[in-house]
């Protein structure tokens, strides 16, 4: 492999580190007692120009572990009716393996030795995903247990906005807002927003070294 691939590769890139793109839906705002009802994830891949991309999907909806609090303000502005027969939901760690194997296959793909959560807002997101995986008992977790890469100050810096809705807008990509607060349209957008800035960075970068 020649030397620019080598710097090209996205192992290089975040010190070892794989981002994923992760979202989620809840009952609620407190990790340890409220509802996990949606995850989604989706890795990131990086071309022999360094440029970064969407890869593997994953969006599943969950069912509230025994004896979740489901907040009636959180349900209504996500929409989700948890025990809505069509929902076809998951148990947590159901969900938490299927996340797992992804990310650990990505890894494996990439060279990478730890994932890294990308999040709009992400501490939130990495609350939930670890009160969950606490809750299970999962083992051999993937993710780094507190750093993250934030999208709304990523925004900010690049933008000047922090709303996920107005940053996508304002990286030229679309944003619709009747398909917004789904944890896999949120997840989408918020990497072609990652991928967006950390693109133009790597753009300005190169040609400034030119």
């Amino acid at each position: 492999m020649n030397k620019i691939n080598q710097e090209n590769q996205i192992v290089n890139r975040f010190r070892g580190f794989l981002p994923i793109v992760i979202d989620v839906e809840t009952g609620g705002f407190n990790a340890s007692t409220d509802a996990l009802l949606e995850l989604a994830a989706i890795t990131i891949k990086m071309d022999d120009d360094g440029h970064l991309y969407q890869g593997e999907e994953l969006s599943l909806n969950v069912e509230p572990f025994e004896g979740a609090n489901l907040e009636e303000a959180s349900l209504a502005f996500t929409g989700i009716d948890p025990y809505h027969p069509f929902r076809l939901a998951v148990k947590e760690k159901h969900a938490l393996r299927e996340l797992f194997e992804m990310v650990n296959q990505s890894m494996r793909e990439q060279g990478c030795s730890r994932a890294i959560l990308v999040g709009h807002n992400p501490f939130f997101d990495l609350g939930f995903l670890n009160a969950a995986i606490e809750r299970n008992k999962m083992k051999k977790n993937p993710f780094h247990g507190f750093s993250t890469f934030d999208t709304a100050t990523l925004s900010a810096l690049a933008y000047g906005q922090t709303v996920l809705s107005r940053s996508v807008q304002a990286a030229g990509l679309e944003f619709d807002e009747n398909e917004a607060h789904s944890a896999a349209y949120d997840c989408e957008r918020t990497a072609a927003l990652f991928c967006s800035i950390i693109n133009r960075w790597h753009v300005l970068n190169r040609d400034a070294k030119s």
